[in-house]
């Protein structure tokens, strides 16, 4: 039996909590060995990893590694949110009695990381210092070694950071399970991703991908997070949030925004200010996927992003899209690559969207491991790298991350932005200056579903502040919450709704997007300072064409700027019947909200 005791000494774990619980769970699983880590056992796990095959060499200081082939992506059918109060059971959560999963959890957890190390993994989703600190803290027990190198590239990894927390930690238990044997998709399937939300408790059990084994990344950082900030009074998003200086006048502005899959997230979260607007705008990158948000004692809203990393999409990451990206995974970062193309005679890596595909086969193999060159014509245009198929890098590797990224007070919040993605009735930005209506706006953001989902082309897939897959309680309480938090603060954020996907008639985009889109955020921070005054709409305020710096815009792009600024009103109107309908399923939302959509219901019948 693994002397857990002699092990944590070694380590220097003191903290007693931690030491009681991670001896229950190598108890319970059975492992061989425990190791503690930190950050600074970095490379030698990576040799040993590289060593057993886990990971394979991307070229200087990169590493590519791939997961078992049904294992590639979040399953949200399997991730459960649990507690003792069915009060907590919302639409979206997939709610469960934690007296139910509970024990299910350790049955299948019982003995499943035999012959295996577990590691203990402490970490921290904040500064050392912040004022939600103590929320932040966790320890994850994983037996998969790959996970412990993602964990470190994405949290703060190491005993210091929970060493004098006490109890104040979350228990986040990661067992791998036999992949090949757990009947993924199937009526079979053993797979439970669980956050016991109101015991601070996650159990991960039949998965070694991303946000299904990564624990402190969303199960902590969003689940289990948004449940502490809605007891505690502060918000948990998946909020990307990015600041822009003025070099001329030296004002600085912090922006934080949700916007569903596919949407646009990271590449404005990683943004650059276009060649035009270079000598006078700088932009700073805090955080591309979760936001911690709280209002600080002097009444103005601050937040910070969580992770220490990026774990980002490398479908359609290139030069052009999000050149702030390819320079954070350069040769020497230490960067991860899971599931993309690999060539082992090379060493290098590729993806679709990356830029032109090699035309040498020669080594290529695609995401499964399958030889390239082998493959039957039929499957000649199958995608070489996975769709999901990720980068991972710490936020030290961003050239333009933010001087003050780990200042444990935060940033002050000036805006609040959520972003779809529709080919029309959403103009490029319409600024909301009511509390009821910018919350009401964020319940109501969508994406239009793929494929023209049932026939009905343009109709929105809803997703609530771009929390769907991540709400851990009701969202009439999580709609209450927001209006609570926010109407503390004596200094309000503006809010706005941006959509860089408008398309013309012949099915073009309308605006050209990426480095442009910080051109409405500028009109954004200067209706907020009274600047510009804008055009009232039904929907909220739109930039007056002379009032956006349109230097260095295409002639087609400044054609088309009569469509971007203005609203659809009969789209509109059908759009508020969706709307009506999305949020009746909420039970109990609150008489705010209801008021706000009556509102502009009627303004958009009386325009």
């Amino acid at each position: 039996m693994v002397d857990v005791e002699r092990t944590l000494d070694e380590a220097g774990l003191t903290n007693p909590h931690v030491r009681e619980y991670v001896a229950h769970w190598a108890n319970i699983t059975g492992a061989e060995r425990i190791e503690v880590v930190s950050a600074a056992d970095d490379a030698r796990l990576i040799q040993e990893a590289l060593d057993a095959g886990e990971l394979l060499p991307a070229g200087e200081g990169r590493y590519y590694s791939r997961s078992y082939y049904k294992d590639t992506a979040r399953a949200e059918e399997r991730t459960i949110v649990a507690t003792s109060n069915e009060a907590d059971k919302g639409v979206y959560n997939n709610w469960k009695p934690a007296a139910e999963m509970k024990p299910k959890l350790v049955e299948l957890m019982t003995g499943a990381s035999a012959g295996k190390t577990m590691y203990v993994i402490p970490y921290l989703m904040s500064p050392k210092g912040s004022p939600v600190e103590k929320f932040a803290a966790g320890v994850e027990l994983t037996d998969n070694r790959n996970v412990v190198l993602q964990m470190i590239r994405m949290a703060r990894v190491g005993v210091e950071y929970i060493n004098d927390l006490g109890d104040s930690f979350v228990k986040a238990v990661h067992v791998t399970g036999d992949l090949e044997n757990l009947g993924q998709g199937t009526p079979d399937d053993k797979r439970y991703f669980v956050t016991v939300a109101d015991e601070r408790t996650i159990l991960h059990f039949g998965s070694s991908y991303g946000g299904n084994a990564l624990l402190g990344k969303i199960a902590h950082g969003l689940r289990q997070g948004s449940y502490d900030g809605w007891k505690n009074g502060f918000l948990v998003e998946q909020f990307m949030l990015l600041g822009i200086t003025d070099k001329q006048t030296g004002k600085k502005y912090n922006i934080c925004g949700g916007f569903p899959s596919a949407s646009g997230k990271t590449n404005l979260a990683m943004t650059l200010a276009p060649d035009a607007l270079g000598d006078r705008y700088y932009v700073e990158f805090y955080g591309d996927d979760i936001a911690w948000i709280w209002v600080g004692d002097d009444g103005k809203l601050y937040g910070m992003n969580p992770e220490n990393g990026v774990f980002g999409v490398a479908k359609d990451t290139n030069e052009k899209t999000n050149p702030t990206a390819i320079d954070s995974i350069v040769p020497g970062t230490g960067a991860i690559f899971t599931n993309v193309a690999y060539n082992p005679k090379t060493q290098e890596v590729w993806w679709e969207g990356r830029g032109e595909k090699p035309t040498d086969l020669d080594g290529w193999e695609d995401w499964k491991g399958e030889v390239i060159a082998d493959r039957a014509p039929e499957h000649a245009d199958d995608p070489w790298a996975h769709p999901n198929s990720r980068f991972t890098t710490t936020l030290a590797n961003v050239p333009n991350v933010a001087k003050d990224f780990e200042a444990p007070e935060g940033v002050e919040i000036h805006g609040i932005i959520f972003g779809g993605r529709t080919r029309d009735r959403e103009p490029l930005i319409r600024a909301i200056t009511d509390i009821a209506e910018g919350v009401y706006d964020g319940l109501t953001l969508g994406a239009e579903a793929t494929a023209a989902a049932d026939g009905l082309e343009g109709v929105l897939r809803y997703d609530p502040m771009s929390m769907r897959p991540f709400m851990s309680y009701s969202e009439a309480d999580y709609a209450a919450h927001w209006l609570e938090v926010i109407g503390r603060a004596t200094t309000k954020p503006i809010f706005a709704h941006v959509n860089w996907f408008q398309r013309g008639d012949d099915g073009r985009f309308l605006w050209p997007g990426y480095r442009e889109n910080l051109r409405p955020l500028n009109w954004l921070m200067e209706f907020l300072n009274g600047e510009v005054e804008g055009v009232q709409t039904p929907v909220g305020v739109l930039p007056k064409r002379e009032e956006l710096n349109l230097e260095g815009l295409d002639e087609q792009c400044l054609a088309d700027l009569d469509t971007l600024l203005t609203i659809d009103v009969p789209r509109w109107q059908q759009e508020m019947g969706f709307r009506e309908k999305h949020l009746a399923q909420f039970d109990g939302l609150p008489e705010e909200i209801w008021e706000a959509h009556r509102r502009v219901a009627a303004a958009l019948d009386n325009a």
